[in-house]
């Protein structure tokens, strides 16, 4: 490998707090163009988010997944759509981390802080083997954050062996894709989920890796334990960290809300049972989805997890999102017309309810993981 072009560093709190306050004041514009602000996506950059998974021998942090949690949700609590990008931005660069040598050093060979976007689940496409590589053609959606991306990781099936097809991702030059304006949606706006497409593009041999890959961790005994981690035990994880700042972000809108109302008699609307009840239970939700998603990132963060911890935080993952989504709605349900308005609570609403639908966290295949684990340890 090169020298490093820069000394890794873990996410910094002034930069991070710079995201923060970038993401906030750019929020309600993000929203209406569907795009992140350029000094968000800058300062994500400059947060160590890009750089956070990348191998330290290109002068990334191969940092952990605590730290991220915690950073993500933060960020998410000002916008949900910049929690979004910047955990995925993070989350990119360690699939990076599963191409050999060669094509990371396309990546990183000039610096660590490169913005990878990806559509791997599922693949797409048509892949077809040349002489040093591959030919790639198809179109692919949802590509979070692609317009701002250096690189694109894409998948699609190899059928040029015996037997079943492989699932191969291939790393392609932002430049050499398409982007098309397709992400219209009622929450997550700002992340620009585009559908991109490609036509005939060479990608060589040294700039794909097999999806087991994902699946086992890199092998080499000198890996960080960032990359040693099977993407299965993480996935759920990093997909549900926004929602933790959306709901955040939600409880601070509603309190801010409630705070200027008044009752009929004149008094703070704060005097209520009902409303101190509903505080009382949605902070509290809050909490406990936070220790859940807690737990699971140092679960990701200890060294050798097994399959039964991959089922744990898939469980745990989606039993958080759940207790979130109940919390804001809960919310909404006690703001009142006001919270109907558009601004944070509404937004957050949106927000989190597009997180939910992911397929990362439903609560149905989780269920069934994890009660694999402990009917198959009983038996």
């Amino acid at each position: 490998m090169t020298a490093p072009v820069a000394p890794a560093a873990p996410l910094t709190p002034l930069g991070v707090g710079h995201l923060h306050v970038a993401a906030a004041r750019h929020a309600e514009e993000a929203e209406r163009t569907g795009r992140l602000h350029p000094e968000v996506v800058g300062a994500m950059t400059g947060a160590g988010l890009a750089r956070h998974f990348v191998p330290r021998g290109w002068g990334g942090t191969a940092g952990g997944f605590a730290e991220l949690l915690g950073t993500v949700a933060g960020v998410g609590s000002a916008c949900a759509s910049t929690g979004w990008c910047a955990v995925l931005l993070a989350a990119h660069g360690r699939l990076a981390a599963h191409l050999p040598v060669e094509g990371q050093r396309d990546l990183w060979g000039d610096s660590p802080d490169v913005r990878i976007a990806a559509a791997i689940v599922p693949p797409a496409g048509r892949l077809a083997p040349v002489p040093g590589g591959w030919t790639l053609s198809g179109e692919w959606a949802f590509a979070s954050g692609v317009e701002d991306a250096d690189w694109v990781l894409l998948a699609s099936l190899d059928h040029s062996g015996d037997g079943a097809p492989a699932y191969r991702v291939l790393a392609v030059p932002r430049a050499q894709v398409a982007i098309h304006r397709t992400w219209d949606a009622v929450g997550l706006r700002a992340t620009g989920s585009h559908s991109v497409a490609v036509d005939g593009v060479f990608v060589p041999e040294h700039r794909t890796f097999l999806r087991e890959a994902l699946v086992t961790g890199v092998a080499e005994a000198d890996a960080a334990p960032c990359h040693r981690v099977p993407y299965q035990l993480v996935a759920a994880l990093l997909f549900a960290a926004p929602a933790l700042g959306a709901a955040r972000g939600a409880l601070d809108a509603w309190t801010l809300l409630v705070g200027l109302r008044r009752l009929p008699d004149g008094r703070p609307l704060t005097d209520d049972p009902t409303v101190q009840q509903a505080l009382a239970r949605c902070s509290a939700e809050i909490d406990a989805a936070r220790l859940l998603l807690e737990s699971a990132a140092r679960r990701a963060d200890a060294p050798g997890p097994g399959p039964a911890d991959a089922a744990l935080n898939q469980r745990d993952a989606a039993a958080a999102v759940g207790l979130l989504v109940g919390a804001v709605e809960r919310l909404m349900r006690t703001g009142g017309a006001r919270g109907l308005v558009t601004g944070g609570l509404e937004r957050a609403w949106r927000d989190i309810h597009a997180i939910a639908a992911h397929a990362a966290l439903q609560p149905a295949p989780a269920a069934a993981a994890y009660a694999a684990t402990v009917f198959l340890s009983g038996a």
